[in-house]
This record gives C-alpha cells, sequence and structure tokens, in this order.
C-alpha cells in the first residue's frame, strides 16, 4: 500500500469511527473509495471529506445536510459550496443557542430541585 491511501482499517482507526459507521457513509455516498477487489483504499480526496463530514458531524449537521453541501462543491464548486456553508452554519447557530437556552434552563431546575431534596433529606 502507498503512503498517500489509507486502508478500510487505517481509515477507521484515524477517523475513530467503527467500520459499520464507516460502510453506511460509503452507503449513503459521503464516501467513494477505490476498490481493489474486496479491498477499500482512501486517499487525500476521501480523507478530506471525513474530515469535513466528522467536523459537521460534531456541529450537529445532520449526514443528508452533509451530503448535499459535498455535492455542491462538486457540481458548482468552491464559492457556491462556501456560500451554502454560511446559510448551513446561521442555522446551526441559531440551533445550537435555542439548544443551550433549554440546557441552561434544565440544569437550573436540576440543581434547584436537588438542592430542595437535599435539604428535606439534612444533607447538603
Amino acid at each position: 500500500m502507498t503512503e498517500d491511501r489509507l486502508s478500510f482499517k487505517e481509515m477507521c482507526a484515524a477517523f475513530e469511527v467503527t467500520p459499520r459507521t464507516l460502510r453506511y457513509y460509503e452507503y449513503i455516498e459521503l464516501l467513494q473509495p477505490d476498490r481493489e477487489g474486496r479491498s477499500r483504499f482512501y486517499g487525500a480526496r476521501e480523507r478530506a471529506r471525513m474530515k469535513l463530514i466528522m467536523r459537521g458531524r460534531r456541529f450537529g449537521f445532520q449526514l443528508e445536510d452533509i451530503r448535499q453541501w459535498l455535492l455542491i462543491y462538486e457540481n458548482e464548486g468552491t464559492e457556491a459550496q462556501m456560500q451554502t456553508w454560511i446559510g448551513m452554519a446561521d442555522g446551526q447557530i441559531t440551533e445550537l443557542a435555542e439548544q443551550r437556552v433549554q440546557l441552561e434552563e434544565a440544569y437550573t431546575e436540576l440543581t434547584d430541585l436537588r438542592a430542595n431534596v437535599a435539604k428535606e433529606l439534612g444533607l447538603k
């Protein structure tokens, strides 16, 4: 194997994903590895796509949104992809801000409830 390509197992290890996850990403056409017999190899393009997929997942994007965004690059180029990214990021930032508010409310309510129950039991 050449250094510029990763095997299936190496790709899983490099991105800390399960074989099932990697196969699923291929199934939904997020990744298209080179095939040699039954073996799969991932070049620079697939590794770059995987980095974007993992980053998108970390930010809470749906896989279908990531797939569509990656297709824009192939069909329309970098500028169109970046314009789309801005819109996607704006939407996700709004969503995360709403989730933050909900999480802070739940945290406050839970800590208050815990304190009240501990007080009733004479605990700290």
